[in-house]
C-alpha cells in the first residue's frame, strides 16, 4: 500500500491532473447522506463568495474509502482538498503528498481561536500542520434506561466487572443483549479501550519500542471482549457489525450499551426519546481508570494542487467558526473552536456525558499511534481479520495479542530508527 501511494504522488505530478484554475476537487471519505448535504451547502457558500469557481465533490463510502482513495491517487486522479482521517495522516504526510498549512495558519484570523488540542493533533507529523482537524470523536458509553430497568440493573456500571454483570442480566432477557459489539470495520477502538482499562495503561509501546499488546494486562482486556461475545452478552452477528449496525442495534433496543462518539447521537436522538437513553463515562478497570479513545478528522490540501491559495480559501470556509459548527452539528464531532462552547447546541443535556468524561481525571483521553505509516493497514485490515478469528474461537486471545504486538513492534522500531 505504501508503494502504491508513493508511486501515485509521482504519477500525479507528471500527469498534470489538477483541474483548471477555476475548478477544485474535494473528496469526502467519512460519508453519509446527511454529511454530504451539509458539505454541499458549505461548498455553495464558498462558490458564491468566489464567483467563477466550481467545486467537484466526490464522496467515498467509508468502508472502502482507504483503498478507493489510494487507487484514485495512483491513477493520477488527485483532489485539491481531502477529508483526512487521523489514521491516514502519517501515510500521506510522510510521503510528501500533503501541503503544509503552516503559512496559511500564521495569517488566518481564526487560528488564535482554535483549541490547543486541534493544533497539536494537526501537527502530529513532523510537528507540521499537514491537516487542520475539524472535530474530535471522543468515545463514551450510551445506555438504554428501559432495558436496564427491565433487567433489574439499579445503578450504572462504573467498572468492568459491573459492566459484564449488567450485560449478563440484560442478555437473560429473550432477544436482548448487553453490549453492541463492533466486530467489523472500525472495531479497534473498543478493543483498545477495554484492553487499556484492564492493563491500567494506554501506553502502546515500551521505551525500547516493543508493543504492549501481548503484555498480561492487555491480554486480559482482549479476553474480556472475547468473553462478552462468547458468553452471549453481545449479538451473535455483531462479529461483522460496523458503525451503522451497532447504532441500529442500540436504538432498536436490541442491546443496552454502545460505546460511541457524539456522531452516533444524531441517529439515536432521531429514533429514541431523550428520556430513554443516556451517556456515561466508559467503565473503569482494576486500577480505577478508563481510557476513552479520542480520534479526529480534518481537511488537508494535496501537494499537487495547482491553486493552493484557492484550496486554502475552501478550507477556510469549511473550517471557519460558522462552517465548522454547522458541519459538526451534523457530523457529531466536538468542534475545534473554543467559541463553540457558548453555542446552545453544545450546552444542551445530550452532550453532558462527554463533557463529564472529559472532566473526569481518571478517564484519560487516548490517541491511537497514528504517526506510524503502517497504522492504517493495521486498523483497517489486520485488526478486523484477526479479531474476528478470535471472537469465533479460531485463535486464542494470546494468539491475537501476539499478532498485533509483532506487527506494531516492527512498525515502531522502524519509526524509531528514522528519528
Amino acid at each position: 500500500m505504501k508503494k502504491l501511494v508513493v508511486a501515485a504522488f509521482f504519477t500525479a505530478m507528471m500527469a498534470g491532473t489538477a483541474l483548471a484554475d477555476t475548478s477544485l476537487k474535494l473528496v469526502e471519505v467519512i460519508t453519509s447522506p446527511e454529511r454530504t448535504e451539509v458539505l454541499k451547502t458549505l461548498v455553495a457558500k464558498f462558490e458564491a463568495a468566489n464567483p467563477g469557481t466550481k467545486v467537484e465533490i466526490i464522496s467515498l463510502p467509508w468502508n472502502e474509502a482507504f483503498q478507493k482513495f489510494a487507487t484514485m491517487v495512483s491513477a493520477g486522479d488527485v483532489p485539491d482538498v481531502v477529508e483526512m482521517p487521523d489514521t491516514w495522516l502519517s501515510l500521506y504526510a510522510n510521503n510528501n503528498m500533503l501541503e503544509s498549512l503552516e503559512p496559511y495558519l500564521a495569517k488566518w484570523e481564526h487560528t488564535p481561536g482554535l483549541s490547543e488540542r486541534a493544533l497539536e493533533l494537526g501537527r502530529d507529523v513532523k510537528n507540521t500542520a499537514y491537516m487542520l482537524p475539524y472535530g474530535f470523536y471522543l468515545r463514551a458509553m450510551f445506555y438504554n434506561k428501559k432495558l436496564l430497568d427491565q433487567a433489574g440493573v439499579k445503578e450504572l456500571p462504573k467498572t468492568l466487572d459491573e459492566f459484564a454483570d449488567a450485560s449478563k442480566k440484560i442478555a437473560a432477557i429473550p432477544g436482548k443483549y448487553g453490549y453492541c459489539l463492533r466486530g467489523g470495520a472500525g472495531g479497534l477502538n473498543g478493543w483498545v479501550m477495554f484492553g487499556a482499562a484492564m492493563a491500567g495503561s494506554n501506553e502502546f509501546f515500551t521505551k525500547e519500542g516493543k508493543s504492549t499488546f501481548d503484555s498480561p494486562g492487555w491480554i486480559k482486556g482482549l479476553t474480556y471482549v472475547i468473553d462478552l461475545y462468547k458468553n452471549g452478552y453481545a449479538p451473535k452477528d455483531s462479529v461483522n457489525w460496523g458503525f451503522n449496525e451497532i447504532v441500529a442495534g442500540f436504538y432498536s433496543g436490541t442491546c443496552a450499551f454502545l460505546d460511541q462518539d457524539p456522531d452516533a447521537l444524531i441517529a439515536i436522538a432521531q429514533r429514541m426519546k431523550a428520556d430513554d437513553f443516556g451517556v456515561m463515562t466508559m467503565p473503569k478497570g482494576p486500577d480505577g481508570k478508563a481510557f476513552p479513545t479520542i480520534g479526529f478528522a480534518g481537511w488537508s490540501m494535496m501537494a499537487t494542487s495547482k491553486d493552493k491559495d484557492l484550496s486554502w480559501k475552501l478550507i477556510e470556509t469549511l473550517e471557519g467558526p460558522e462552517g465548522n459548527i454547522e458541519w459538526n452539528k451534523k457530523t457529531g464531532a466536538l468542534p475545534v473552536h473554543t467559541s463553540a462552547e457558548k453555542d446552545p447546541f453544545y450546552a444542551s443535556e445530550q452532550f453532558k456525558g462527554w463533557f463529564d468524561e472529559l472532566a473526569d481525571k481518571n478517564a484519560v483521553p487516548t490517541t491511537m499511534p497514528t504517526y506510524l505509516q503502517e497504522f492504517a493497514y493495521f486498523k483497517d485490515s489486520l485488526v478486523i481479520k484477526t479479531s474476528q478469528e478470535a471472537l469465533l474461537g479460531d485463535i486464542t486471545p494470546e494468539d491475537l495479542a501476539k499478532q498485533w504486538a509483532d506487527y506494531m513492534t516492527k512498525a515502531q522500531e522502524k519509526f524509531l530508527s528514522t528519528k
